[in-house]
């Protein structure tokens, strides 16, 4: 039985939506806070999502942390997220972990040891999303994924409503201050 959904102890009992993100606008909130809601709204766990900005050509994760001094992906690489920025398209698959990708950041240690056992998982599943501005340039790049020890161990599959979701996240989260370029996180 998959552990998805189900966020700790500090998950709201309600159902997290789209609504609470846009609330936290006017709040200046910490990337950390605005991608935990995330992951509750898209029923995910914390490090399933990362968040990256464009500067310079390149990709820089904005969260999570830990990936923050791992170095940037150029737009010019092969990177899902790299593409997903240099092209300005969504992007859904559940069979991600049979797609030939680069997965140097996958090993990299999420969370503290309290955390959930997937950090270090495999990406089996993935969204990947452009954030851009109300002009329409490209700010950075969103991506939520289902990890696990395989596919089956991963969750469900996410959906078309899934993507859309996202993708009307990745609105809100454009507008957020540590997403301008130069921005402090």
């Amino acid at each position: 039985m998959s552990s998805h959904g189900q966020q700790g102890a500090g998950a709201q009992p309600a159902k997290a939506t789209l609504n609470d993100l846009e609330r936290m606008l006017p709040e200046s909130p910490s990337v950390d806070r605005v991608c935990q809601k995330l992951a509750q709204i898209l029923r995910v766990h914390r490090n399933e999502v990362a968040l990256l900005r464009l500067e310079k050509n390149s990709l820089r994760f904005v969260f999570p942390g830990e990936l923050r001094a791992a170095g940037v992906l150029p737009l010019s690489g092969s990177a899902v997220a790299a593409r997903t920025a240099a092209t300005g398209t969504s992007l859904l698959s559940n069979a991600f972990s049979r797609v030939k990708h680069v997965s140097l950041f996958e090993s990299v240690k999420l969370g503290s040891a309290e955390d959930d056992t997937s950090r270090q998982m495999p990406i089996q599943k993935i969204m990947s999303v452009p954030l851009a501005s109300s002009e329409g340039k490209i700010l950075g790049v969103v991506q939520v994924s289902r990890k696990g020890v395989d596919i089956s161990l991963a969750g469900a599959d996410f959906t078309g409503d899934d993507l859309k979701q996202l993708e009307q996240a990745a609105q809100i989260l454009a507008r957020m201050s540590f997403m301008q370029e130069g921005a402090e996180i």
